[in-house]
């Protein structure tokens, strides 16, 4: 199933397909090689457009990838994962533990976080960086939030046909640029300020949101929803710096303790 987690969309809009979908990065261009880090979850047989993917996420250390838990299906324990830039059936496959946050309910949007803890470890891909407690807090004090990269596998920017939004899906990596616009203690809230930004889609859920632009590594907010189905409104995105999702990512891998205000690869 491809996933809507606040938005929802009408069935109708995708005539003749089995589920709903995710989202994409819109108005942006191809990631490439830029984040390797980023990956996508797998189906275990094709869409109806023929295609696989059906949510985003961000490898954090060797053997953890964070994504969303609205992600997955009631019950589900195992997942797979591609970091390939534009998936292909037969491409490598990571399996792992499906888990999400157990405060997570499907009636709200809180705590929707969840990790795929690998089998083995993932090798030749170094992790993103994840955020020091409170760091979005001190950089708005300090007036330096702007600049965010999404990246994700969802859908392009969706077209209208006969008053509906038809989405399109290619199971590659793709990147933007959005803007700040606001935050609260558990959300970030992007929008798109200017002709140059981007958006995410259906499909991006669970996806990184990086500080700064496009060479950046420093994962700070995860894709969650958008406030429109044209892709075109604010992002909602949970924040990776506060104690309710450090208390769940904690569990999983060693998280920053120190004040770090910039990625140091970028």
């Amino acid at each position: 199933m491809r996933y809507v987690p606040f938005v929802l969309v009408a069935a109708g809009l995708l005539a003749g397909a089995p589920a709903l979908p995710a989202a994409a990065i819109t108005n942006g261009s191809a990631d490439g090689n830029a984040h390797p880090e980023v990956g996508a979850l797998v189906a275990d047989r094709p869409h109806s457009d023929g295609t696989w993917t059906y949510c985003t996420g961000t490898l954090v250390s060797p053997t953890v990838f964070l994504t969303a838990a609205h992600c997955g299906e009631k019950g589900q324990k195992t997942a797979r994962v591609t970091f390939d830039s534009q998936y292909r059936p037969g491409g490598v496959l990571h399996d792992g533990r499906y888990i999400p946050d157990p405060r997570f309910k499907d009636e709200s949007d809180l705590h929707d976080m969840a990790v795929v803890v690998f089998d083995k470890p993932v090798t030749g891909i170094r992790p993103a960086q994840l955020p020091a407690p409170g760091l979005l807090d001190r950089l708005k004090a300090e007036g330096e939030l702007a600049r965010f990269t999404p990246v994700g596998y969802g859908s392009l920017a969706p077209r209208k046909k006969a008053h509906e939004e038809v989405y399109e899906y290619t199971d590659t990596r793709r990147q933007a640029t959005i803007s700040y616009k606001g935050m609260s203690p558990r959300w970030l809230d992007l929008s798109l300020a200017s002709k140059s930004d981007g958006s995410t889609c259906f499909g991006d859920s669970g996806g990184p949101n990086f500080l700064g632009g496009p060479d950046s590594h420093l994962l700070v907010a995860t894709s969650i929803s958008g406030a429109d189905d044209a892709c075109k409104g604010t992002n909602y995105d949970y924040r990776l710096d506060s104690p309710s999702a450090r208390k769940f990512l904690g569990r999983y891998v060693t998280l920053p303790s120190v004040k770090a205000t910039t990625d140091d690869r970028a």
